[in-house]
């Protein structure tokens, strides 16, 4: 799942060179949607959507998948791999926040500081200058934000039903909801779009972003969410801000600055803290493979 997701920014920054941001985002959700929905019509384990949990999918894939998927695409446009991995490696801070605000988590001192070190860490990113703006600016890191507490809400809501659905359902049923969402302005954008000019990269990174990073990453993280804390899973990330900075120099020929290394050790050892004591809600009852 974290090599996925870490191949993901790569990827992503591949694909801008191939269609715009805004024809990228819709057409990667849509996508991922058709991609599972038939493979969960093919599954004999399936499960089917109980009505009293459709307004809680619907919450789901909405900030689960439009928001924290579309913000992700969005503001990976607008600044650096370095700064996107670890913007959204504060990803468990918010699910500590979130988990805190709906009785799932304690908060201790050790939490609070973590959290502060974390966001000043953020802000200490987001007040880098570089000579290319599209290196590393605000507006992206901002956006990066976003994408977080998106993650964080998605991370905690789900645990509420991670345990009466399988992997399969509830990454279709959230897929879904996206899909709908996003059709029309797949529509839109796939009619201005110059299919020809996109070429058989574009077109692989694309499937990329939604065939590995929404479906298979998204099948992983929420069968691990069965058994894990949801902060605690959320806490795995601590690799992914490691190895995709790392991809991006290497890959995409981008800086390692000064501040990237101050700013990035920052977030992750107030993430480190505030994750190192043990969770105060336990997991789930795996359900039967």
């Amino acid at each position: 799942m974290l090599l996925g997701w870490s191949f993901n920014f790569i990827v992503g920054k591949m694909a801008f060179t191939h269609m715009d941001v805004f024809t990228l985002t819709p057409l990667r959700l849509v996508l991922a949607a058709l991609i599972l929905i038939p493979i969960y019509l093919a599954s004999p384990r399936r499960r089917r959507l109980d009505r009293r949990d459709l307004w809680t999918f619907t919450v789901l894939g909405f900030f689960g998948v439009v928001m924290n998927q579309g913000l992700f695409t969005i503001g990976l446009n607008f600044t650096s791999v370095g700064h996107s991995s670890l913007i959204v490696a504060t990803s468990p801070i918010f699910v500590l926040l979130m988990a805190r605000l709906i009785g799932q988590e304690a908060m201790t001192f050790s939490k609070t500081f973590g959290m502060f070190l974390s966001f000043a860490g953020v802000v200490f990113l987001a007040t880098e200058r570089t000579g290319n703006p599209q290196s590393a600016h605000w507006v992206g890191d901002l956006t990066m934000l976003g994408c977080a507490t998106s993650f964080a809400i998605y991370a905690v809501l789900g645990k509420k039903v991670a345990a009466k659905y399988d992997s399969l359902s509830m990454n279709t049923f959230n897929a879904l909801v996206a899909g709908i969402l996003m059709l029309p302005f797949a529509i839109r954008q796939g009619h201005r779009l110059n299919w020809a000019s996109v070429g058989w990269a574009g077109w692989a990174e694309l499937f990329y972003m939604a065939a590995i990073s929404s479906v298979v990453c998204y099948l992983i993280f929420y069968w691990a969410l069965r058994y894990m804390a949801a902060s605690r899973l959320a806490a795995f990330n601590y690799v992914e801000p490691v190895l995709a900075p790392l991809l991006g120099i290497v890959l995409l020929k981008e800086s390692l600055t000064l501040r990237l290394v101050v700013g990035g050790a920052m977030v992750l050892l107030g993430v480190y803290i505030a994750e190192r004591g043990p969770a105060e809600n336990g997991a789930p009852e795996p359900l039967p493979d």
